[in-house]
This record gives C-alpha cells, structure tokens and sequence, in this order.
C-alpha cells in the first residue's frame, strides 16, 4: 500500500485519501459554489446542472448534485462571495474511508456511479 503525499505551504505530510496508483489518476477543473465554507480534501462533488457549479454529493437532491462527479483535492475555503475553480480527480484508487458525502449519504451509496467514472474505492486495513 501507498500514501500519497499532501503538501502544504512549508508541511509535508501523508494521508490515506488514496489507496495506491494501480489506477491513473486524473485530474480536472471544477467550479465550485460560493459560501459553503472550509470543504475537505477528499469531498465527493456533484454538480448542479443549472449551474455548473459543484457542492458535495448528496442523493436527496435533485438539481443534478445528487450524482459523484469527482473528488476535491485539497481542502479549501469557499467562504467567498464568487465562485471558485479549484483541482479535483477524475479518476484513480482511494481508500473509501477518507472520502467525505453530503447529508446523510454514505461513500457505500455512490460506489456504483463512481466505479462508472473510474473512481474505485477499496478499504485501507490496518
């Protein structure tokens, strides 16, 4: 098994977001809706359709949200009054643990829609 690395300004250290790199992973640009606050490295995003904007996933939405699109990268703070574009993945192996959901869902509920985008999740043990 292997951590990945999470730099921050002038701190290095190792997380378990990702299970290893047997599968690519990718990266993309997502908009992310303004005003939700501090979002955490490894939220599940949805995208609302009307506006392209992504919030994390939560399947009692119905505004298009409510489908995985991609996994936040880093932490972030979207406590601005914009709009903001940030890094998410698009694909790889992460450790279903570290992910984080929206509302009452769990990572169990969108394993489906995300082995589909080539997101897959498997369980660090130890």
């Amino acid at each position: 098994m292997m951590n990945l690395v999470n730099t921050n300004a002038g701190e290095v250290s190792y997380d378990d977001l990702f299970y290893d790199t047997t599968v690519p992973v990718n990266t993309k640009s997502v908009k992310l809706s303004a005003g939700q606050g501090v979002l955490l490295r490894g939220t599940v995003l949805g995208v609302i359709k009307a506006s392209g904007l992504a919030v994390p996933v939560d399947s009692t939405k119905t505004d298009g949200s409510e489908e995985p699109d991609c996994i936040l990268a880093d932490d972030i703070d979207t406590g601005t009054t914009q709009p903001t574009v940030y890094t998410a993945y698009s694909s790889g192996l992460f450790n279903r643990k570290a992910l984080i959901v929206g509302g009452t869902d769990t990572v169990d509920r969108h394993e489906k829609e995300l082995r589909a985008m080539g997101i897959y999740l498997k369980d660090i043990i130890g």
